[in-house]
């Protein structure tokens, strides 16, 4: 298990979609990355409780199509690292801006 699983960076890439992030933003994380966000769990705002399962910041594995790194024969993807990842991709909705005076340490 890797521990470490609230992360502050700076966004250094952003999906075509996504309008609430810009590249060089200060983002942070909590201890979900990603979940399906379709079944009824994630439609109450419960995505802990993903009928599917949601993605951990750390000790998890990508587990949906969109996920870089993604690999459909296998239908994992990769390991999550927490705060240790030198990067770690986040759907939107489960990041949040930190504004740029606050150290991000």
């Amino acid at each position: 298990m890797v521990p470490g699983h609230e992360i502050a960076g700076v966004v250094v890439a952003v999906g075509k979609n996504v309008t609430n992030f810009k590249v060089g933003d200060h983002a942070g994380v909590g201890c979900l990355v990603d979940s399906c966000r379709s079944c009824e769990n994630c439609k109450k705002g419960e995505e802990n409780y993903c009928k599917t399962g949601m993605v951990g910041t750390y000790n998890s594995r990508a587990k949906y199509p969109h996920c870089p790194g993604y690999d459909a024969e296998t239908k994992t993807g990769p390991v999550t690292y927490g705060g240790y990842s030198q990067d770690i991709v986040v759907h939107k909705d489960y990041a949040l801006q930190i504004p740029k005076n606050i150290p991000l340490d």
